[in-house]
């Protein structure tokens, strides 16, 4: 029997920082049986320093990062929070990775876009030996080198050994969405965070590169949800959250959500959304995302028909499947039909 994914709560809605909102909606999400918290950055909020707070005020949740973006650190600057977080939350802490794209890397962290399966790549077989604390951090590669000893290095640069406790099961995920990115991710990651995962187109664009992964392997997709009597006006509360990333998320020609969505089988109408958010035209944008598309992405409607929708889910590789929710007033409708 296969077992039950395991239910995940996206902190995405909870917006402005204010900590009493957040800590309420982490309790009441460990009270109702998620599993799992996630946070997320971006260009605002960093993804961890939430995550330590939470980990003070709850006792079972796992904490995830969906994601924490690698060009905001080097490899061994995540490892020490890693490290660090872990100590402090006794071993709840899930590292989800993404090399954002580079509107954000290059615009906002000021630091080179390097092609994102190479760079990821390096940055887990580093992350690796940090976290396991054994061997001395030595390192040689295209994107990264430590000690360093390029332009501009002293040459006093040593191998160094964490002085924190090692936590080397921590679970490496990857926000891969291309082809080979999810190959990499497959062959070197504890498992794979995609954002509009279809449940029902899944196969003809993760299937080959899934189909090589070994046991125990990792899918937690962030889905979009609505609950509502209305099922239009439920559609129309996420279609912006779609909107935004097939045409806001990176520029026509690099935007890694529109070519995943254009796979699934919606090029026309991908192509269409861009064109008409990045002219301005946002509302028009978020109107022409499909009710096809928006059922097929999120779970939208009444609770009899988001239960019914969860069949999908289901019955595919997810492990782990993250809510996003319109509303914090939701997770325990939601949580109930679980």
């Amino acid at each position: 029997m296969v077992p039950k994914p395991a239910l995940g709560l996206s902190l995405a809605a909870i917006r402005g920082g204010d900590p009493r909102s957040l800590a309420d909606v982490a309790l009441r999400a460990e009270a109702a049986g998620y599993d799992s918290v996630w946070s997320a950055e971006a260009w605002g909020s960093d993804a961890f320093t939430p995550l330590a707070y939470l980990a003070a005020r709850t006792s079972g949740l796992r904490l995830g990062t969906a994601i924490a973006q690698m060009a905001a650190r080097t490899p061994a600057a995540t490892a020490m929070t890693v490290l660090t977080l872990q100590q402090l939350s006794e071993g709840r802490l899930i590292l989800g990775l993404g090399a954002s794209g580079p509107q954000v890397v290059e615009g906002w962290h000021g630091v080179p876009y390097h092609p994102p399966v190479q760079m990821t790549r390096e940055y887990l077989t580093i992350l690796r030996t940090a976290l396991t604390g054994t061997d001395k951090l030595q390192f040689t590669g295209s994107t990264y080198q430590i000690p360093y000893t390029g332009t501009g290095a002293t040459g006093q640069g040593r191998p160094l050994r964490t002085t924190m406790p090692p936590a080397p099961h921590t679970p490496l995920l990857v926000a891969a969405m291309g082809p080979k990115n999810v190959a990499m991710a497959v062959e070197h990651a504890d498992g794979l965070l995609p954002y509009l995962w279809s449940p029902t187109r899944w196969r003809d664009t993760w299937g080959e590169a899934l189909g090589k992964a070994r046991a125990g392997f990792q899918v937690a997709p962030t889905v979009l949800a609505c609950v509502g009597d209305d099922l239009d006006a439920c559609r129309d509360r996420v279609r912006p959250r779609i909107a935004l990333h097939i045409g806001g998320m990176g520029s026509r020609t690099k935007n890694f959500y529109a070519s995943l969505v254009s796979r699934y089988g919606y090029a026309d109408e991908v192509a269409r959304i861009q064109d008409l958010y990045l002219g301005g035209q946002r509302a028009a944008a978020c109107a022409a995302v499909p009710d096809e598309l928006v059922d097929d992405l999120a779970l939208v409607g009444p609770l009899p028909r988001v239960a019914e929708q969860l069949a999908a889910w289901r019955d595919s590789p997810v492990t782990t499947m993250i809510l996003e929710p319109t509303d914090p007033d939701m997770l325990e409708d939601l949580a109930k039909i679980w």
